[in-house]
């Protein structure tokens, strides 16, 4: 097999490696089959191009041009002339996909099922990308850059998975990587002959390509080899080195919370509410955990995850807060008095394995919480969260918790919260427009206290508001999606909890949100079982003597208090024997009562994974910044590593240029500087070192091969006398103008090549191999004094044998 083929079967192995990483994301994984035929069809029309030959850019559209074929053959074969040629109904028949496929990764969670759209988008990407790296590294011979189109495929796996077995699929796409560099440099050692080869480069070896004054070279390959090594070791082992990084590029959920492992730390959550959406339009509802309670009301019983309690005007998010060790039992719940009544519970909760959230789900308020592994408490949401990557996946754990029930009087007195307290919870930012308060006003006009306005507020959007529930609706928690909303009256639980707690704190009740599920539905073994399409969204309003205390807006969906029902007996507690209007009840056919999502459920097709920072996504608040930190170093490394080898060149030259010394020795160590950045010039224009003519032939070789007019061919000549002169005088002498000599003829060369060759010799210049050459030599080095210093069991040293 000709180097050249040998590398085509690289190129496409390399694609295949690194479309992996899609895997998790769609089930079944069918279409890896699929788009490696293609694929294959795709690389020997590519050989075949190549050993006609065609022309470079003629073969790669020959490539296109088939690839365009094969996917209209897949894809569009019944609306296409002769079931191959794409015409206008074939063309508009795979927009349509392509739109649908887009829509289907908005709406379906992690593995999504293999939908039409989505296969297209998945083999055609697959085979785009594998035309591209195809094309630069066979065609046009340059395998390093074919690195960032299998860094974008890698890349999108990477954003979109959980990230659990990361480091595998990037193992696999590096591993591609290094094939395709590895059989690139074997095809050229074959081309370029002994200088590239290994032969030694021996001390004080300056004829023609002046190489390095360290003897034992190493063969490329084998550099290649440990080069590749050490820098995909790096990329693995330093970031998980670095504790600022969390864990690295690799890292699954996180780190968790906390700064270490004592009782300190901070928590600043990310985002549970990514896409509420996607939940509750999957199409089938997977169990997300299963729990036993010994609550007689079942349907009552919220697992909360984490409260939003401020308010940005961009999103609702939670504060930053101090985290402790798990306290046992947990404190008394905040403005909870004892003339309130209360049950104690006991639920034991067991969690899907593939349900990976960071935030314990339990029932409010918990008084005490046994689960094993690293767990954290925040007080203030009276939260417990994973530390550093601890999560939920397949935990078994039993809380103790709390069912008050207050009655409409004890709620209607409620004292008034302390100023602090009530500053914190009931600010607003300044980007909330108007509507939002005199809605409020306008809704509870004529109420005499907080608790009756909190009820006004929850009957305007769950009775008679007219707002209607939609989970197709964009969903947003921005200043402007909550206008949107009032204006509009369709939205979802995002909608619903958020503008009730803006509103609510707009007339100066303290309010947040709570993110969870909804109870579940019960099954016939007498546990509780709670589906994707569970997870939900409250407002939390606070009563001095009652606590924080749950409210439902949204229509239709969890259960409304007894304490807010308008045929509750003022002065009397609720019935705990009245049935309860919740969702979860109704038959499977019916949506559960669910809707809330978090980073993590969005890409393990459930709620769960990392707490939240801003929610949603309404185009009020634009991209977090970690997004944009993460979008900016891809920018940066995608610009930047293709520029390695210019920035490193441009360097070489202007040490080598530098000033010309002092000293004789100095004068002699610019003189064969000089001389080896003439010689690297002449190779990064194509002209391959030649290690076995002198000087002198070097000279002639470069004025010829170079075409160079007499003033540049009169610097080379001096060159190559200076450096006779030092190689060869008893007392050599310093020599002008040499660094002026080499520009001259660096000036030439450009002039006499294509505008192919002069780009290569600036983004990619060849000489640039003698960076490995000096790393090779000096891990080389390091380790012959390793060996001499450490001998081997069984081995003696030279001195001292015999």
């Amino acid at each position: 097999m000709s180097g050249r083929a040998r590398l085509a079967l690289c190129s496409a192995a390399a694609t295949l490696l690194a479309a992996t990483a899609l895997l998790p994301l769609v089930k079944p994984a069918t279409w890896i089959l699929q788009a490696a035929i293609l694929l294959a069809i795709q690389t020997a029309v590519g050989a075949a191009g190549r050993r006609v030959p065609l022309a470079r850019p003629l073969t790669v559209a020959v490539q296109a041009l088939v690839t365009l074929l094969l996917l209209t053959l897949v894809f569009a074969r019944e609306q296409a002339v002769a079931g191959v040629v794409p015409g206008p109904d074939a063309i508009r028949h795979l927009g349509e996909l392509l739109q649908a496929g887009g829509d289907d990764v908005g709406r379906f969670a992690i593995p999504a099922p293999l939908s039409p759209g989505i296969r297209l988008m998945l083999v055609g990407g697959v085979v785009v990308i594998g035309l591209a790296v195809d094309a630069l590294a066979v065609t046009f011979r340059s395998a390093a850059p074919a690195g960032l189109p299998l860094l974008a495929l890698y890349s999108v796996a990477a954003g979109l998975g959980d990230g659990g077995t990361g480091w595998f699929w990037f193992l696999l796409a590096a591993a591609g990587y290094l094939v395709l560099l590895l059989a690139e440099g074997r095809d050229r050692l074959s081309q370029w002959g002994r200088v590239f080869g290994g032969t030694p480069r021996r001390p004080g070896n300056v004829a023609g390509g002046l190489e390095s004054e360290r003897g034992g070279a190493v063969a490329p390959v084998r550099t290649g080899r440990r080069i590749g090594a050490l820098a995909l070791g790096i990329a693995l082992v330093v970031p998980l080195a670095l504790p600022a990084l969390d864990g690295g590029l690799l890292d699954g959920t996180g780190g968790g919370a906390g700064t270490g492992p004592g009782g300190g730390g901070t928590i600043s959550a990310v985002n549970p509410l990514v896409s509420l959406q996607n939940s509750l339009n999957q199409p089938e509802d997977r169990e997300v955990m299963s729990y036993r309670t010994d609550s007689e009301e079942k349907q009552d019983l919220y697992l909360r995850i984490v409260s939003l309690d401020e308010f940005d005007g961009t999103a609702w998010k939670p504060s930053v807060r101090r985290i402790s060790d798990v306290p046992s039992p947990l404190p008394e719940p905040p403005g909870l008095s004892g003339d309130v009544r209360r049950t104690e519970v006991t639920t034991r909760i067991s969690a899907a394995d593939w349900y990976a959230q960071d935030w314990l789900p339990m029932p409010y308020p918990a008084s005490q919480v046994r689960i094993d592994g690293r767990w954290r408490y925040e007080p203030v949401g009276r939260t417990l969260v994973g530390d550093h990557g601890q999560t939920t996946r397949g935990a078994n754990y039993q809380v103790t918790s709390l069912i008050v029930q207050p009655t409409a009087d004890q709620l209607a007195n409620a004292p008034e919260p302390s100023r602090d307290f009530a500053r914190e919870f009931t600010r607003v930012p300044e980007s909330l427009p108007p509507v939002v308060a005199q809605t409020a006003l306008r809704v509870t006009e004529g109420s005499a206290n907080d608790y009756e306005r909190a009820v006004k507020l929850q009957d305007y959007f769950a009775q008679n508001g007219g707002f209607t529930y939609n989970t197709e609706v964009s969903a947003g928690s921005g200043s402007a999606a909550i206008a949107r909303f009032l204006e509009q009256k369709e939205g979802f639980c995002v909608h619903f909890s958020f503008s009730m707690a803006a509103m609510a704190r707009t007339l100066g009740i303290p309010a947040r949100v709570a993110v969870g599920f909804t109870p579940g539905t019960p099954q016939a073994d007498g546990t509780m079982s709670v589906g994707l399409k569970d997870a939900h969204a409250w407002p939390e309003l606070y009563f001095e003597g009652v606590g924080w205390t749950r409210f439902e807006p949204t229509p239709n969906r969890g259960t409304v208090p007894d304490y807010t029902r308008a045929d509750t007996p003022a002065g009397t507690p609720s019935d705990p024997a009245a049935p309860s209007q919740s969702a979860s009840t109704a038959p499977s056919a019916a949506p559960s009562q669910s809707e809330s999502c978090t980073a993590q459920q969005k890409k393990l097709d459930g709620c769960g994974s990392t707490p939240p920072s801003d929610a949603g996504g309404s185009g009020s608040g634009g991209p977090p910044l970690k997004t944009i930190f993460l979008i900016a170093l891809g920018v940066i490394l995608a610009v930047g590593l293709p520029l390695l080898p210019m920035l490193a060149r441009l360097r070489t030259r202007s040490v080598r240029l530098g000033s010309p010394g002092r000293t004789q020795a100095d004068a002699a160590a610019r003189t064969l500087a000089a001389w080896l950045e003439l010689t690297d010039t002449a190779w990064d224009f194509g002209i391959a070192p030649d290690g076995s003519q002198t000087p002198r032939g070097t000279a002639a070789r470069i004025i010829r091969l170079g075409r160079l007019d007499p003033p540049a061919a009169e610097s080379v000549q001096r060159l190559a006398a200076a450096v006779e002169q030092v190689l060869y005088a008893p007392q050599p002498q310093p020599v002008a103008g040499l660094a002026e000599d080499v520009r001259r003829v660096r000036a030439a060369l450009s002039a006499s090549v294509s505008r192919r060759t002069r780009l290569r010799a600036l983004l990619l210049p060849r000489s640039t191999v003698r960076i490995v050459w000096a790393v090779s030599d000096r891990l080389t080095s390091l380790r012959i004094r390793a060996t001499a210093a450490w001998p081997r069991p069984g081995k003696q040293r030279p001195s001292e044998s015999g």
